[in-house]
């Protein structure tokens, strides 16, 4: 029995008809921060910094979505 468990993530919801998943990758230094863009406007909504492939993977269980839905911007 351990003190410290890894918490599950919290399912949390996203307009999927005005939303769509992406990642936001600087050319210049890396960084990705995923996110929702805008269908209609365009805009990027940040939501976090991904570091590694744990906090993609962390961020598609708590919006339930496949890596396919994701769209990439530079």
């Amino acid at each position: 029995m351990g003190i410290f468990r890894k918490k599950q993530p919290e399912k949390k919801s996203f307009d999927r008809d005005r939303l769509r998943p992406a990642i936001r990758s600087s050319i210049c230094t890396g960084e990705q921060v995923a996110g929702f863009k805008d269908i209609a406007t365009g805009k990027f909504e940040d939501i976090m910094l991904i570091n590694s492939r744990d906090d993609l993977i962390g961020f598609m269980e708590t919006y339930d979505i496949v890596e396919s839905e994701i769209v990439k911007i530079y």
